[in-house]
C-alpha cells in the first residue's frame, strides 16, 4: 500500500511525517542524552566516567534486540497504537533518569528508554509509503529519517546546553516533557495503521548487500561512540576546556553534522559506497587530530560533517540492497548495539588507559570500515531487482 489506509488531505499526511520525524528526533536525542552530561551524572550518582557510560550501553543494547523482535512479533498490530506505547515508555524512562536517586534506577530508566528507541525508530522508518501517495514516498522517507539524523548531531550539544544553566536532572525531565506532547501530537494526526504480515520479506532481509551495510555500520558507529561518548572528559581533561568552550565545540559539531547529512543525502542515491568512504575519511581524520594538536573546535567540525552524513548514507545503501522492513529492523539492531558497543569499549580504554586512547580506538575502528568500504563496496551496491525486473 503506497497511501495511508484511511485517505486524509494532503496537509493532514504531512502534519503526520512531521509528528513522526519529530518522535525520531526525541528518541535518539533521548538516547544520547548522557554523552555531554557525562561527567556531571558521573559525579553526582557516584561512579566513575566508564560506568557511567554504561548509560549509552544498556539502552544501545535493548534497542537493538527490540527493534527486530518488536518489528516482526507486532507486524499485525496497527502501527499507531504501538507508536503512541513506545512514546508513552519514552516519557516514563525519562523522567524516571530525571528522578532517579541512585545508579541502578538510571540503568532501569535507561533499559525503558532502550525499548523505546528500538521499536519506535523500526516502525517509523517504513511509513513514508502508508502515509504520503506514491510520488512523494521518497520525500516523506528522508523526513521522517532526518529525526534520526538532526538527533544525532545536534542532541548533545542541546542537553549540555540545558544542563549547563539548570542541571543534568533538569535536560532528562525536559526530555520527558517533550516526549509527552508529542504523545498528544502523534494521536492527534497519525491515522489508523493496520498491521501486515510481512513474514515473507524474512529471506529478503538477509542479502548479501545488506550483510555488508550491516558490518560497516558496525565499524562505523560503534568507532565514533568509543571515541565521542568520552568527548566531554577529553575536552576538560587534555584540552582543560570550560563548560561554555565545550558547549560551543558541541554546538558547532552540530551545525557541520547537519550540513553533512544534507550535503551526502544529495549524492548517496547515487553511489553510496563513495560517499560513505569520504564521509569516513573524515571522521578519521577529525579522531586522530584531536589527540594529535588539540583543537576542538576545528577538528570537531571536520569529524561533524563526516558522522553527519553517515546515517543517511547507509539508509539509503540498505533501499538500494532491498532489504524492506525487517532489513529497516535489522539495520536499526545493528546501530544501536554498535553505540553500545562503542561506548562500552570506549569506558573500559578511558578507565585502563586514558581518554586520549579512546581517541585512537575510535579512529582504528573507523579506519576499518574505509577499508572494507574500498574492497568490496562498488560490487555491493547495486540496486536490488523485483521479480517483476523493476529496481527495489
Amino acid at each position: 500500500m503506497t497511501t495511508t489506509d484511511a485517505p486524509a488531505a494532503a496537509p493532514a499526511r504531512w502534519l503526520a511525517v512531521t509528528s513522526v520525524a519529530a518522535g525520531t528526533f526525541t528518541l535518539v536525542t533521548s538516547e544520547m542524552l548522557p554523552v555531554g552530561l557525562l561527567t556531571e551524572i558521573a559525579a553526582s550518582l557516584g561512579v566513575s566516567d566508564g560506568t557511567a557510560g554504561l548509560m549509552m550501553t544498556a539502552p544501545g543494547l535493548v534497542a537493538a534486540a527490540s527493534a527486530p523482535v518488536l518489528a516482526f512479533t507486532t507486524r499485525r498490530l496497527d502501527r499507531r497504537i504501538m507508536l503512541l506505547a513506545l512514546m508513552a515508555l519514552l516519557a516514563a524512562g525519562n523522567l524516571m533518569g530525571a528522578l532517579a536517586p541512585n545508579y541502578p534506577v538510571m540503568l532501569a530508566a535507561r533499559v525503558l528508554t532502550g525499548v523505546s528507541i528500538g521499536g519506535f525508530w523500526a516502525i517509523a522508518a517504513g511509513l513514508g509509503p502508508r502515509l504520503v501517495p506514491e510520488r512523494a514516498v521518497g520525500r516523506a522517507t528522508s523526513v521522517i529519517l532526518s529525526g534520526v539524523a538532526v538527533a544525532s548531531v545536534l542532541g548533545v550539544p542541546a542537553a549540555t546546553f540545558v544542563s549547563s544553566f539548570a542541571g543534568w536532572r533538569t535536560a532528562f525531565a525536559a526530555m520527558g516533557a517533550g516526549a509527552l506532547v508529542l504523545l498528544a501530537l502523534l494521536a492527534a494526526t497519525l491515522p489508523p495503521l493496520p498491521g501486515t504480515d510481512s513474514r515473507g520479506a524474512l529471506s529478503g532481509a538477509f542479502s548479501g548487500p545488506l550483510r555488508l551495510v550491516l558490518v560497516l555500520t558496525v565499524l562505523i558507529v560503534a568507532g565514533h561512540f568509543a571515541a565521542y561518548t568520552y568527548v566531554r572528559p577529553f575536552m576538560e581533561q587534555v584540552t582543560h576546556a570550560g563548560p561554555m568552550l565545550v558547549g560551543v565545540a558541541l554546538l558547532l559539531y552540530g551545525a557541520a553534522g547537519v550540513a553533512g547529512n544534507f550535503a551526502a543525502g544529495a549524492r548517496a542515491a547515487r553511489n553510496p559506497a563513495a560517499v560513505l568512504i569520504t564521509l569516513v575519511a573524515l571522521m578519521v581524520a577529525g579522531m586522530a587530530a584531536l589527540p594529535l594538536i588539540g583543537l576542538p573546535l576545528a577538528v570537531l567540525v571536520v569529524w561533524g560533517l563526516g558522522y553527519g552524513g553517515v546515517g543517511v548514507t547507509l539508509q539509503l545503501w540498505i533501499m538500494r540492497a532491498g532489504g524492506g522492513e525487517l532489513g529497516t529492523a535489522l539495520f536499526v539492531g545493528a546501530f544501536n548495539v554498535s553505540i553500545a558497543l562503542g561506548a562500552l569499549a570506549g569506558g573500559r580504554v578511558a578507565d585502563g588507559v586514558s581518554v586520549t586512547a579512546v581517541m585512537w580506538l575510535g579512529a582504528a575502528l573507523t579506519a576499518l570500515a574505509a577499508v572494507l568500504i574500498a574492497v568490496r563496496g562498488s560490487r555491493a551496491q547495486q540496486p536490488a531487482v523485483t521479480p517483476a525486473g523493476e529496481h527495489a
